[in-house]
């Protein structure tokens, strides 16, 4: 297998379900995952703490956003349910020095605004709302996952890169989804469609313009190591089954096409061969593989999010408003072995 050039230039710095069954009940919950729930009331309670304590959070409630302070606290509650189910069965065993290093770093200074943006803001006061101590385990403990697989984590896939002419482009999305689906549904059509659009890549390639299909990239057969892509690491192509179609947009402020992936193969337990030497991860890559490599522990956790924060997006690994607003989609593949939905 080749190493994939044509999808490196334009993806290598890219970049949750419903269940069902016995455990808690979602009335009265914000959110499921497990036999663990958090109830409606501490959501309010955490949102009622932010307002007296933070200036930025009476900032989103003059603006009526107080909506994006409880997705974050959701959202994180589960990142934190997955990374104990995580660390239990990798029998991790966290960094105490490093975590008493990371939670005396937690300011106690009140989030007011300095221009980063809600995201950022909001990420801060829902830190400083939970126990400091339990924010830097699950950071220093999702980095000791990522160190943990990172070597030997790899994934053998084909996959599609659709022409999109600026962010926001809703036509390629919808086509990128489409495809995904009809892959899913028909992956006997995989290879024609491949083969189509390395044919038009390579002529995008000479004159800058996509194909006439509008296909920017294509290749089969690719094999992507986890440690020579980290860029690529954090997306859901390493967080996603053997037997998925994974959709994402490249990452900005490169060009913002969509990638189809159609995964044939996920590995973690041998060193991936590479013509290219594996590089050496910041914090923050091993942090944003970490909670990428969370994914596959959705399945077992049976989440359920209560309708009024939103839908789970797999793909960005957070909560967004509906499935309108989700940065990608993963479907499995029909007649094939159960994949990561």
């Amino acid at each position: 297998m080749g190493r994939p050039r044509a999808l490196v230039a334009v993806v290598a710095g890219a970049l949750l379900l419903a269940g069902c069954g016995s455990g808690p009940s979602q009335v009265g919950s914000a959110v499921v995952v497990g036999d663990r729930s958090v109830p409606l009331d501490q959501v309010q309670s955490m949102i009622d703490q932010a307002l007296r304590e933070h200036p930025y959070a009476q900032k989103l409630a003059t603006e009526h956003k107080l909506d994006l302070l409880g997705r974050e606290i959701v959202r994180q509650s589960v990142l934190h349910e997955l990374t104990l189910r995580a660390t239990k069965q990798e029998n991790l065993v966290v960094d105490q020095a490093k975590v008493a290093g990371l939670a005396a770093q937690v300011p106690n200074a009140p989030v007011a605004d300095t221009g980063q943006g809600d995201q950022v803001a909001v990420t801060q006061i829902v830190s400083q709302l939970r126990d400091r101590n339990e924010v830097a385990s699950d950071l220093v403990l999702e980095q000791q996952f990522a160190q943990k697989l990172l070597p030997k984590l790899s994934v053998g896939a084909d996959y599609v890169g659709i022409s999109a002419t600026a962010d926001n482009d809703q036509a390629a999305r919808a086509r990128a989804f489409d495809l995904a689906k009809e892959f899913a549904d028909n992956p006997g059509k995989v290879q024609g469609v491949v083969q189509q659009a390395q044919q038009e890549g390579q002529q995008a390639q000479q004159t800058g313009q996509p194909g006439p299909s509008g296909y920017s990239a294509g290749q089969a057969a690719e094999l992507f190591g986890a440690s020579q892509y980290l860029g690529l690491a954090s997306t859901a192509l390493f967080g996603s089954e053997k037997n998925s179609v994974v959709v994402f947009q490249a990452q900005k402020p490169q060009r913002p096409d969509w990638f189809v992936f159609v995964i044939r193969a996920r590995g973690t337990d041998q060193a991936v061969p590479a013509d290219q030497e594996a590089q050496k991860p910041t914090d923050a890559q091993l942090t944003a593989i970490g909670t990428r490599l969370l994914q596959p522990y959705l399945g077992q956790s049976g989440l359920r999010v209560n309708p009024r924060y939103g839908v789970w997006d797999v793909v960005g690994m957070n909560l967004v408003p509906n499935s309108d607003a989700t940065q990608g989609v993963v479907l499995p593949i029909r007649g094939a072995a159960p994949a990561q939905q």
